[in-house]
């Protein structure tokens, strides 16, 4: 049974609509999928009821960005079975804030330099809970001005070293939202540990019992990396997930829905564990 446990969809940084999402998955022969948009459970909920039309199971979730107070490096954190989001709704407004701020003062620059407006990019922000550089650059695409969405146009205005738009998002500490998905009766996995060389904090957090899980198979993965992050799963007990970290149109390659799954046993653990909570 496939099943993919990291989807974006429209609700944040994804270019797919969630019932888009939900066919793709019942098409593709993929009976489970876990919807986990930037800082909210809005789409995941919405994707169940969707689901249940289609034959399509869908698993809660979301997922929220931190740093590792170690390095400084960003972390980023899967909640799957959240029994109470509800004590999730101050981090989410806080982050959705917090985004806010930095996209608004990004899309002043760049309405500087090149001649869109911000309804242009609003629009393409459309049902999300915050407006992502992807927005931005689609817009931007859409006015002629960059023919893909990660290029030259990209790192001229957003690489964190001297992009001419980019404003850094503060992010909470990855320890305090792991506590804080634990008080909300949710399961804490560390999502895609290599993309941000967590691969020490994956080793800490799992040593200490912080996190639940670690996300094996993923499209960013580097080699060695799924038997690295396999290995320490075993020792430490941990749930391994798969997903592919879908974005449709706004993800750096093309990969389809089901490119990276979670195994059967695997699948079987986390949704006994989310039953028990």
């Amino acid at each position: 049974m496939a099943a993919d446990l990291h989807c974006h969809t429209k609700m944040s940084d994804g270019s797919a609509g969630i019932d888009e999402i939900v066919l793709m998955a019942e098409r593709s022969g993929i009976p489970v999928i876990s919807v986990t948009d930037h800082d909210t459970f809005s789409g995941s909920v919405r994707a169940g009821v969707i689901g249940k039309r289609h034959g399509v199971t869908v698993i809660p979730g979301a997922e929220f960005s931190s740093t590792d107070p170690s390095t400084g490096r960003r972390a980023h954190i899967l909640c799957y079975f959240c029994k109470r989001p509800d004590r999730l709704e101050c981090l989410c407004k806080q982050m959705r804030e917090e985004r806010g701020r930095a996209a608004a003062a990004m899309l002043r620059r760049v309405t500087e330099i090149y001649p869109i407006s911000q309804e242009m990019v609003m629009r393409r922000a459309k049902g999300s809970t915050a407006v992502y550089k992807q927005h931005i650059m689609h817009a931007l695409m859409d006015a002629g001005f960059a023919g893909e969405i990660y290029g030259a146009v990209y790192s001229r205005l957003f690489s964190p070293q001297n992009g001419l738009a980019y404003v850094p998002v503060r992010y909470p500490e990855v320890h305090d939202v792991i506590k804080r998905i634990h008080e909300a009766e949710g399961i804490a996995v560390l999502a895609h540990p290599g993309e941000y060389d967590s691969y020490e904090l994956l080793e800490q957090l799992a040593r200490d019992h912080e996190i639940d899980g670690v996300e094996v198979w993923h499209p960013g993965n580097r080699k060695g990396d799924e038997q690295l992050f396999m290995e320490i799963a075993r020792k430490y007990d941990l749930i391994m997930t798969g997903g592919t970290d879908f974005h449709g149109m706004y993800k750096k390659e093309a990969q389809p829905l089901g490119t990276c799954v979670t195994p059967d046993d695997q699948l079987e653990k986390l949704m006994k564990i989310g039953a028990s909570l």
